[in-house]
């Protein structure tokens, strides 16, 4: 194998770990926001105390908290994409 075709292949490599690692992430926020949309429909199918949307509301929140790291997380892995490619 050549260093051009060596070349090629460490960068088809590289691409392959970056989308694997920004697939893994977009998982896990998937997994979050439909744990997000049970709470929700959970509100408006039942009646609930003013204490138990406090502690709904909280369960959100703490989910929201979640996929913001794991955007964070995300935009990571698009920088070392790009320092990767540099």
């Amino acid at each position: 194998m050549d260093k051009i075709q060596l070349g090629t292949k460490e960068f088809l490599e590289a691409k392959l770990e970056w989308c694997k690692m920004q697939d893994n992430i977009l998982e896990l926020i998937e997994k979050i926001l439909y744990k997000m949309r049970e709470l929700v429909v959970h509100v408006l199918e039942n009646e609930s105390t003013s204490l138990e949307l406090g502690i709904l509301n909280n369960q959100l929140n703490s989910l929201k908290q979640e996929v913001n790291f794991l955007e964070q997380q995300l935009h990571s892995v698009v920088n070392l994409r790009n320092y990767l490619l540099e």
